[in-house]
């Protein structure tokens, strides 16, 4: 297992190829951020707007999908504030039993701050159905969730006719995800990645019809060129898009934060994954998969930043990547109707045995970790 020479991001990531002095390729793009002309990019953005202006027959400029989260609030505000846009608001809720209070109240708190909103929500028991096979099948419970949370902005983009629409972060350029097809502001891509590649077909079981998959089928190409559809990452169109910044920025905005402590839900910061608690299973699978969770992704962004070194890095992530506390593995059991011992059996199904080793006592350990000094 590689890793990053400039941050400590492992090179276990699907189609995330490091470049020949061994920089990841979220590093690589972010040493060009100084010489980027952010003026232009503006321009750009100015003309896809005025684009979509001349053939939008709706009082709405665009479609934002929000969860109420940093991300929600940062780009709801630009896209108003500084861009002087009128923008609908999309939610793909989370079933009641998922998602959580703090959630409610933060996208309480988007809409307060002047925004018109629209929830989609996906039925609950077709959604737990979906949920159940996705972790079986790939060790994924939010395969489904993801499709229903991506198909959602395009469903009513075309039912409005509203032309565009905005997505948040480019995974390429921000943590090196080479899935996008992408590493400019284009995300008409986004419906490959890996986790949308295949359609809700790929979890689909006899007991689920196609009537139950509709907000889970991506638009197709023939409706979006119909729709004149427009999908952009408007992160890729903001000098300071990270987490810290929008974390920062949404907090003073209204938004609340977790207050548990990172070695329950390793997160490090309180301020992303807000809206529903599984999302710690999820991770602790990455972790298990690839060798990296939400820590080392969160570490990294600091390092890159100039805000955390080397040594500290290293130890939070040794602390705190791919924990979960045993309270959220409980209640996902029960959700999904599985016992704890059938969890764990999953759990070993998809350990990376390339990655990970076990010692005399039983314990599992990563075979490598990356060295204090930068090499």
């Amino acid at each position: 297992m590689k890793f990053c020479k400039e941050c400590i991001q492992p090179n276990t990531r699907p189609k995330s190829h490091f470049t020949n002095e061994g920089i990841c390729p979220a590093c690589a793009f972010h040493k060009q951020y100084d010489s980027i002309d952010w003026s232009e990019r503006r321009r750009e953005l100015q003309g896809i707007i005025e684009d979509t202006r001349a053939i939008n027959s709706s009082s709405y400029d665009c479609i934002i999908g929000v969860s109420g989260g940093k991300d929600s609030v940062r780009q709801a505000m630009f896209a108003r504030d500084e861009l002087g846009l009128r923008p609908l608001l999309v939610c793909c809720s989370y079933p009641p039993e998922q998602s959580t209070e703090l959630g409610c109240e933060n996208l309480a708190n988007l809409c307060s701050l002047g925004f018109d909103l629209i929830t989609v929500s996906p039925a609950p028991l077709t959604s737990k159905k979906l949920m159940s096979n996705g972790f079986h099948k790939f060790g994924n419970y939010g395969k489904a969730l993801e499709m229903a949370l991506y198909a959602s902005a395009p469903k009513i983009a075309i039912a409005y006719q509203i032309p565009l629409i905005f997505l948040g972060e480019n995974p390429a350029i921000t943590v090196g995800a080479l899935c996008t097809g992408s590493l400019s502001g284009d995300a008409s891509k986004m419906k490959n990645t890996n986790t949308l590649a295949g359609g809700p077909d790929s979890v689909r079981d006899e007991s689920i019809s196609e009537q139950d998959l509709i907000l889970y089928r991506y638009s197709s190409d023939e409706e979006m060129q119909m729709g004149q559809l427009r999908v952009l990452y408007l992160g890729y169109y903001i000098r300071d898009f990270w987490k810290r910044s929008n974390g920062e920025f949404s907090i003073a905005h209204g938004m609340k934060i977790r207050t548990d402590p990172p070695e329950d839900i390793g997160d490090i910061t309180g301020h992303e994954a807000l809206d529903e608690d599984f999302v710690f299973i999820n991770q602790r699978f990455k972790y298990l998969k690839f060798g990296f969770g939400k820590v080392t992704e969160q570490v990294c962004e600091e390092m890159r930043l100039g805000a955390m070194d080397r040594a500290t890095a290293i130890d939070l992530v040794e602390k705190y990547d791919g924990a979960c506390a045993s309270r959220y593995i409980k209640r996902f059991c029960r959700y999904v109707g599985i016992s704890r011992v059938e969890f764990d059996a999953i759990v070993e199904k998809y350990r990376n045995k390339d990655i990970w080793a076990c010692d005399e006592s039983g314990t599992w350990f990563l075979t490598e970790r990356p060295s204090p000094e930068a090499s």
